[in-house]
């Protein structure tokens, strides 16, 4: 048979198409429709599952870094120092109180830690402090006078910043030396107990105050209550107490320096140009100067006890803020009636 010249015929075409492309029967499309709506949700629980790991990740370089931000700068200052003969520097700053930055076991710890360090050629407590508690700072003043007895080869010596006053003042005079700026403040070497009284206002708003005590003066400076001559009379002669004990440890730890006048020991204070020239204070220099002229060790390694990580934490939160303000607030109505201060 010969090969025929003549194209194959078209009215078949589109029987071939309509053949191979059959439309879809119902079960077939909603077979599709389940396999795209099952794909889209693995791809949603994929990213789902992107993010939770990012996002956990994210959260702990962020606590990675507090922590590292916390302790990181203490740490490295302090162990990669300590190799090498130098001045150990403690911060004391603000009210000196039990549960301050300032209290007594957070400055004799560091102040414990800086002289067993055995490369410490001399410390400095720097003050920066209007005062406060009298017991605190006397438990840190004669933790001092104990070290310096124990470690004679090691001198410390305080530096101050804008104010050493009151129970700061009580604290320097257990050091060697005392060094301050010429503006710097100084002094006020007296004992305070303050309080309110509402009585006047209590009667303005018709309140009465119903006081039931066992114990003639067990409601003592009471401030909702009038002012008793002979209570008044007694802490009087409590404050003037602490006020001759405050002034002993002045005259022991300053002795022969000290020139006194009617006025040294009435609570005023002075510059610190003119409490140099009182004998209060020995010269005019800041940490710089006494760690490279006087201590000579100019390399400079802080001691200052820092507060837990949980303590910090909140504080860089701001969590504490109003908890600090209604401690604050009750202490002031109901505790400090008979709280006796170096402020």
């Amino acid at each position: 048979m010969e090969p025929s010249l003549n194209p194959p015929s078209t009215s078949s075409a589109p029987e071939q198409t309509s053949a191979s492309v059959a439309p879809a029967t119902p079960v077939e499309r909603q077979q599709s429709v389940l396999e795209q709506l099952a794909f889209a949700t693995l791809a949603e629980q994929r990213s789902a599952r992107r993010w939770r790991l990012a996002s956990s990740l994210l959260w702990l370089a962020f606590f990675v870094w507090i922590f590292m931000t916390i302790t990181g700068a203490t740490l490295s200052r302090r162990d990669a120092a300590t190799a090498e003969k130098h001045t150990a520097l403690i911060e004391l700053k603000g009210v000196i109180s039990a549960d301050s930055k300032a209290s007594a076991d957070k400055i004799i710890g560091a102040l414990q830690a800086a002289f067993k360090d055995k490369n410490t050629a001399g410390i400095v407590l720097r003050i920066d402090s209007p005062g406060g508690s009298p017991v605190q700072s006397g438990y840190i003043n004669d933790e001092i006078r104990r070290l310096r007895s124990l470690h004679k080869d090691v001198p410390l010596h305080v530096v101050v910043q804008d104010i050493c006053a009151s129970g700061g003042y009580y604290v320097a005079v257990a050091a060697d030396k005392i060094f301050v700026n010429k503006a710097s403040i100084l002094g006020s070497v007296g004992v305070l107990m303050d309080s309110f009284g509402f009585t006047g206002a209590m009667d303005k708003l018709g309140v009465e105050r119903r006081l039931v005590t066992a114990g003639v003066n067990k409601g003592f400076l009471d401030p909702f209550s009038p002012v008793n001559p002979e209570q008044q009379k007694y802490a009087q002669q409590m404050v003037g107490e602490i006020h001759e004990q405050f002034i002993k440890v002045v005259r022991d730890g300053r002795g022969k320096r000290l020139k006194e006048t009617p006025e040294m020991f009435s609570g005023l204070v002075w510059s610190g140009e003119k409490s140099v020239a009182l004998g209060l204070a020995d010269g005019i220099g800041g940490l710089d100067y006494v760690a490279r002229e006087v201590i000579k060790a100019e390399q400079v390694v802080d001691f200052t006890a820092e507060d837990s990580l949980s303590e910090q934490f909140a504080r860089r939160l701001g969590a504490s803020a109003s908890e600090s303000f209604w401690q604050s607030l009750s202490a002031k109505i109901f505790a400090e009636r008979s709280r006796v201060s170096l402020r």
